[in-house]
């Protein structure tokens, strides 16, 4: 039987088996060989294997290389340097100290690409993506600011007589002409900062040319000298309360102190409670009106509020203190503190009052917007109804918000489901994490807090770094519960601008623009003009 005699030459689409890892000495023919075919027609000097020596010594995770089937066929080499002693108009000779590398420092700010070339014949593999990856991971994992570095435009050459560098770079983000390297790092999350002209006096290719390219490291944070850093993981602990009867004011401190002890037990940065949690007091009330009866339990607030204040002090966690009415000047609001475990304290308000809270209660809204810096994040906090207008959540977003808390009561399952989706739409459109802690059970003996429905939870951006259905953990339905769940902040650095969408980047901002107003007496303003109409008034006239 005649034998067909077997191909012995590799076959790039039979064996694929791709390694990346740093750079060593003995790779240097392997190096030196896919170097060569990768600039064929540079009229320059090659890296020699005592630079390559030097590079290692000085700087060894910076140098990365990357093989196919055992072979050196792409390579990407960096130094660290301290970007404020070169600036935006540097030389590739100035940089690289006329290639000695004595630019190099551990204690730069930046890491500096020096070169990254990859074999002809292994382009289509994406392996340049592989050696860019690897040094975003060094760049992040160092805390460096960026990395920069000039690139080269080697297309230019055919397109120099029409156009001007920047034309042609312009040109090619548009995607007119294809750049095969200022394309790829255009691809790569890189930008152009800079043009540069005479940085490499031997690259005929780009005329001398090259583009200042920069890519934003979003994890990096200042050097600080403080003993505890800023946390990249926060723990949440919310608290689904049970509407029960309480015998007096003591007997529902035990059961916030109880609650507070358990979460802060697994070392939770955050506790949230409910909205108006407070309200069985209001049993002791029944004999007045519904009105009187609310702003008879507004006397418990400033006793609360210094409970809660000593239990995030002597419990070490931040506490959301879900909201209580508190009376000013007159004017009944639904209010909540941020008691921070270092004894500071934040005040935070319901702006928008549902018809029932306006006409039963008396309630108006207040006009208290702001983020709030904690240890372990920058928060905003909605309380229940204000969830619902995406303007307010957004607005904290654009200030930096990293999680919304959302205190919330609703009385059944369509109230709840309005708070939910509204919460869930919230986290994506202002890829922030939003917990949501409500009520449960029932009170049949206070006037208009008869039933509670809830399920507390946590919810994510849609995107592949978080579960799919955008749910990070809920309680079970409409019973007492604590749910304790972590959330990494360094993930919405990551979504922010790696993400599949950018919904705070790509917002149109020459077609629409929100911004807050200032409190100046536009609420007075309101109410003059609009009258009876506005609800806050009619309250206020009701139960005067």
């Amino acid at each position: 039987m005649q034998r067909t005699k077997k191909n012995s030459k590799k076959n790039i689409s039979e064996e694929k088996r791709i390694e990346v890892r740093h750079l060593q000495l003995h790779d240097y023919l392997g190096l030196y060989g896919s170097m060569t075919e990768a600039y064929k027609n540079w009229h320059g000097l090659l890296w020699t294997k005592n630079q390559i020596r030097v590079l290692l010594e000085i700087f060894p995770e910076g140098q990365i290389v990357v093989l196919f089937n055992d072979k050196v066929v792409g390579v990407a080499l960096s130094i660290i340097v301290n970007y404020a002693d070169f600036g935006d108009d540097h030389t590739y000779k100035q940089i690289t100290g006329n290639y000695t590398f004595k630019t190099h420092t551990d204690n730069g700010d930046v890491l500096y690409g020096i070169e990254v070339f990859v074999h002809p014949e292994y382009r289509g593999l994406r392996l340049a993506r592989r050696l860019y990856d690897a040094r975003k991971e060094l760049c992040e994992r160092l805390n460096l600011k960026s990395i920069v570095f000039g690139g080269r435009i080697p297309n230019y050459s055919a397109h120099a007589a029409k156009l001007t560098p920047k034309e042609y770079i312009n040109k090619v983000k548009s995607k007119e002409i294809h750049d095969m390297v200022l394309s790829f790092q255009l691809s790569n999350e890189f930008h152009v900062k800079k043009i540069l002209t005479n940085y490499m006096p031997d690259d005929e290719e780009s005329k001398e040319c090259a583009t200042l390219m920069e890519w934003n490291n979003v994890l990096y944070t200042l050097p600080s000298k403080q003993i505890l850093q800023k946390k990249s993981t926060a723990r949440i602990g919310l608290i689904q309360w049970e509407m029960r009867p309480f015998s007096n004011f003591e007997a529902l401190c035990e059961q916030i102190e109880f609650f507070v002890d358990a979460v802060s037990g697994y070392h939770s940065d955050f506790v949230l409670f409910p909205e108006l949690f407070m309200a069985p007091l209001m049993a002791d009330f029944n004999h007045q009106t519904e009105a009187q009866a609310i702003r008879s339990l507004a006397t418990f607030t400033e006793p609360l509020r210094k409970k809660f204040i000593d239990y995030a002090i002597a419990y070490n966690v931040n506490i959301i203190t879900g909201s209580m009415p508190y009376i000013k000047n007159g004017d009944l609001y639904n209010v909540g503190y941020l008691c921070r475990r270092d004894g500071s304290i934040e005040t935070y308000n319901k702006i928008h009052v549902t018809r029932n809270e306006s006409a039963s209660w008396g309630i108006v809204g207040g006009n208290r917007l702001k983020v709030f810096d904690t240890d372990a994040g920058k928060i905003g906090v909605l309380v229940c109804y204000d969830a619902e207008f995406p303007e307010l959540a957004r607005l904290l977003a654009l200030e930096g918000m990293e999680i919304l808390f959302i205190p919330f009561l609703t009385d059944t399952q369509n109230a709840f489901t309005r708070i939910k989706t509204c919460a869930q739409a919230r986290a994506i459109e202002n890829e922030c994490f939003v917990a949501i802690a409500g009520g449960v059970g029932n009170l049949p003996k206070v006037h208009n807090m008869d039933i509670q429905y809830a399920q507390s939870g946590v919810f994510t951006p849609a995107d592949f770094a978080f579960p799919t259905n955008g749910v990070k953990a809920e309680a079970t339905a409409n019973t007492e519960a604590v749910l304790v769940v972590d959330v990494e902040l360094d993930l919405l650095k990551r979504l922010r601008l790696q993400g599949s969408v950018h919904n705070l980047i790509d917002r149109r901002l020459d077609l629409y623009q929100l911004k807050q107003l200032r409190p100046n007496g536009r609420l007075e303003i309101l109410k003059k003009y609009l009258g009876e109409t506005y609800p806050a008034v009619q309250s206020k006239q009701k139960t005067k």
